[in-house]
């Protein structure tokens, strides 16, 4: 298990397109990958990064704290690359 924490620095945060292209890049790894809000409830503020719904529901706005997690052969890489994308504001 490898985990990342970032916050969400695009104004609109994570919202449709972000979050779409967020999916995309979990899905090209092999890893279990989960997208935490920090500070929340450990049950509900917990989605699987590959998931749109999921990941949709968190409604992460700019400026909240998340941590990255992944277990599997690429997890390490899966978490850094998924912090990257996050720390990038998305191309926005």
């Amino acid at each position: 298990m490898y985990s990342k924490k970032t916050v969400i620095a695009n104004a609109t945060g994570l919202h449709a397109r972000p979050a779409s292209d967020f999916i995309a890049a979990a899905g090209k790894f092999e890893s279990k990958i989960k997208i935490t809000r920090v500070g929340g409830d450990p049950e509900e503020d917990v989605a699987n990064a590959k998931s749109i719904i999921s990941v949709l529901a968190l409604g992460l706005a700019q400026g909240e704290e998340v941590e990255l997690s992944a277990d599997g052969p690429d997890e390490q890489q899966a978490v850094d690359s998924l912090v990257a994308l996050i720390d990038s504001k998305f191309g926005e």
